[in-house]
């Protein structure tokens, strides 16, 4: 299985698909965000109510789609896209 991914304003998105043998929709969509210092996320899933999809492809394009908004929305709103260390 290749692994889609995509560069969007300096970071770097990767899909991060799961899949769930057994069930009518087994492919669970997420993704993994690399910002430009080198800092990676964890995975970051699809919101619940989308986050299962029938077919692989449909679940990367997904996700890349919704990192590439979690990117917007940590440049462009300030939402931290990082966990921060808790003191």
């Amino acid at each position: 299985m290749s692994t889609m991914q995509c560069t969007h304003r300096d970071h770097t998105i990767i899909a991060d698909v799961v899949e769930h043998p057994g069930i009518p929709i087994p492919w669970a969509g997420g993704c993994r965000i690399t910002a430009p210092d080198g800092r990676t996320t964890r995975r970051l899933p699809l919101p619940l109510e989308q986050a299962f999809l029938a077919e692989l492809e449909s679940a990367q394009r997904a996700s890349i789609a919704h990192g590439k908004w979690l990117v917007d929305q940590c440049l462009d709103q300030g939402v931290a896209l990082f966990d921060t260390a808790k003191a």
